[in-house]
């Protein structure tokens, strides 16, 4: 009695430095958002979400878009520290800094993660399952 168990690894590349040049990105809006906030700052943060959800899906990498949020969160809480304490003032920046960066995060990460997840999730959709066979299982009579 034999039993044999094979399997592919059928992700293509790394995820990480797309996501780090999409938290970066982000990063750099947040602080527009802070500093001199516009519908077209903001437009050009749901347009940079889009289009690594765009590259997410496409490359069936649905999972990865639990952790962006976080990621961007690890890049943009010193920058958005320093933007709020340069922008409004030394001692209030620093504690509007800290709820902007620690209660207003759960609202921003929300947004990322729920934009994020539609347009990766369309995208996944409209692309399909992929020329890749379908899972085949032999008991172990050998019979298909």
């Amino acid at each position: 009695m034999s039993f044999v168990v094979q399997f592919r690894d059928r992700t293509r590349g790394s995820v990480s430095k797309p996501m780090m040049l999409w938290a970066l990105a982000m990063t750099v809006v947040l602080v527009y958002e802070v500093v001199d906030p516009s519908p077209r700052v903001t437009t050009t943060g749901f347009v940079v979400t889009a289009l690594f959800g765009v590259w997410l899906g496409w490359h069936r990498r649905v999972g990865a878009v639990l952790a962006a949020p976080l990621v961007n969160w690890l890049f943009a809480w010193f920058p958005l520290m320093i933007a709020s304490m340069v922008h409004v003032g030394i001692l209030k920046g620093f504690f509007t800094g800290l709820l902007l960066v620690t209660v207003g995060w759960i609202g921003i990460g929300f947004v990322e993660f729920v934009w994020l997840g539609m347009v990766t999730l369309v995208v996944r959709a409209l692309r399909g399952h992929g020329s890749d066979p379908e899972v085949v299982i032999f008991d172990p009579d050998g019979r298909v």
